[in-house]
């Protein structure tokens, strides 16, 4: 229903910089919200920030005021500033997109996954 295409990822050296984007495609009727979560090796998946269909924002504790989540509505697309970054977020990053999907005159809600970008940051 819904199509998730994740860019960004690569390598960085500690104090790098990169930029996630996740653009949504589909039967989409609206977005709810937009969220990136992370998976380190031998972790469990955790949220690391969402954007919810007002604009309401939220981080993980780890990465406040070093990742700015935003979104081009208009283009179904979320994108993950990722600024300050340390050999702690190496990850591979998950787009998610909660959404209300349309289909021969019905609704229903969607939970979409992206396929993950690995972001890697090392000297």
């Amino acid at each position: 229903q819904v199509q998730l295409v994740e860019s960004g990822g690569g390598l960085v050296q500690p104090g790098g910089s990169l930029r996630l984007s996740c653009a949504a495609s589909g039967r989409i009727f609206i977005i709810n919200a937009m969220g990136w979560y992370r998976q380190a090796p031998g972790k469990e998946r955790e949220l690391v920030a969402a954007i919810a269909r007002g604009g309401t924002t939220n981080y993980a504790d780890s990465v406040k005021g070093r990742f700015t989540i935003s979104r081009d509505s208009a283009e179904n697309t979320v994108y993950l500033q990722m600024n300050s970054l340390k050999p702690e977020d190496t990850a591979v990053y998950f787009c998610n997109v909660d959404s209300t999907v349309t289909y021969r005159g019905t609704y229903r809600s969607n939970d979409a996954w992206g396929q993950g970008t690995q972001v890697t940051v090392s000297s």
